[in-house]
């Protein structure tokens, strides 16, 4: 009997893990993608890939706010700073102040990234949905925020052609209508994916990239400006990228979805290139992966900008009525009288008392006095 009785009990211990494992549920992955010429990320351990490391969302808010150059929040527990400093390097006046942050929602094909170097070496971390929806407090007067989101209006057949040209491909523009050519883009594994611009899920994905692309320009064109400033904030460059839910939807999340997934990759490490260039090897790459069902897909982390508290000034906080305004200035008027006639009385006072002096000679002014 009390054998069954432990049984039972292992059986439910058993199911309870299991139950609390499923109520971990993981929203997708995340990349820190360091610098070519700095170090700001740890390098992965090799024993990565046997024991699998998570992080909730404020815990990687906090590490964004980290490479940005400002302090973690207050609230954060020991466990989370023992895991940002198992990402970030422990150098707290070596700081990039610059954060690519892009998040990838849809439903991911299979991982693709294993292909490529720059996903390849990245810290790779799993991302546990918490109970709370995650943000990052940033100061306004300190950071810069550019957002990747400007939705592309229209584009034209030679926008695609650069775009083909920037990554290594070719656009082969239709005569007869426009946008209806064949783009054709060499992958990172060695293979050659083409969109054909006629389909609808297609163009959807490929007007998305472009987006990307002249946010990402228009990004670099800001770093410019804010650098000859004495005082250049910190910068980060946050964009919501959804264009793979166009061909999940169309084709499935195998098949072309998997060839958007590799091009989007390959754009991604294109871009991320250019960034270090423009900012000098001083920016830092944090990649989501969102794999959140639809009807919780919704932007992983809010970046909520505060503002310090201005300075204090006397000011009067209610309205001074009619009355109170006659009765002020009877009470000044009032005072300005009597002190004139005071003045006026003390001056007729003082010409009297001279006027009626008698004239005498001052001994002690006119005696001579020897000073010992």
């Amino acid at each position: 009997m009390d054998f069954q009785l432990r049984s039972i009990l292992h059986l439910f211990v058993i199911f309870s893990l299991f139950f609390s494992l499923a109520e971990a549920e993981t929203a997708g992955s995340v990349f820190f993608i360091d610098s070519q010429t700095r170090q700001y990320l740890r390098t992965p351990s090799p024993n990565d890939g046997v024991q699998v490391f998570s992080m909730s969302l404020q815990e990687v808010g906090a590490a964004v706010s980290v490479l940005l150059g400002f302090a973690p929040s207050d609230a954060l527990s020991a466990a989370s700073s023992s895991k940002l400093n198992e990402v970030l390097m422990p150098t707290p006046f070596n700081r990039p102040r610059a954060v690519f942050m892009l998040e990838v929602t849809g439903e991911i094909p299979s991982m693709a990234e294993q292909a490529n170097a720059m996903f390849n070496g990245a810290f790779k971390s799993k991302i546990v949905l918490g109970s709370d929806k995650a943000g990052i407090q940033l100061p306004g007067e300190e950071v810069s925020v550019v957002s990747l989101d400007e939705e592309l209006a229209d584009f034209t057949d030679k926008e695609i052609s650069d775009f083909a040209s920037w990554l290594g491909g070719s656009y082969v523009v239709d005569p007869l209508e426009a946008w209806n050519g064949e783009l054709a883009i060499p992958l990172a594994s060695g293979a050659t994916t083409s969109f054909h611009m006629s389909k609808k899920a297609n163009r959807e994905f490929i007007a998305s990239l472009l987006a990307l692309f002249r946010n990402s320009r228009r990004a670099v064109e800001m770093h410019e400006d804010l650098s000859q400033s004495t005082q250049p904030p910190a910068e980060l460059l946050k964009g919501c990228f959804d264009g793979l839910k166009a061909l999940g939807k169309q084709y499935g999340p195998e098949g072309a979805a998997q060839k958007g997934l590799e091009l989007l990759l390959t754009t991604l490490s294109k871009m991320f290139d250019s960034l270090q260039t423009a900012y000098k090897g001083q920016i830092a790459g944090v990649i989501f992966f969102n794999t959140a069902p639809a009807s919780e897909s919704e932007t992983m982390l809010d970046i909520m900008l505060t503002s310090r508290p201005s300075a204090r000034w006397l000011e009067e906080t209610k309205t001074a009525s009619i009355g109170t305004i006659a009765e002020v200035a009877l009470v000044r008027m009032t005072l300005a009288w009597i002190t004139g006639i005071v003045l006026i009385i003390a001056t007729l006072l003082g010409i009297y008392y001279l006027f009626n002096m008698p004239i005498t000679r001052d001994t002690l002014l006119y005696s001579n006095v020897k000073l010992d």
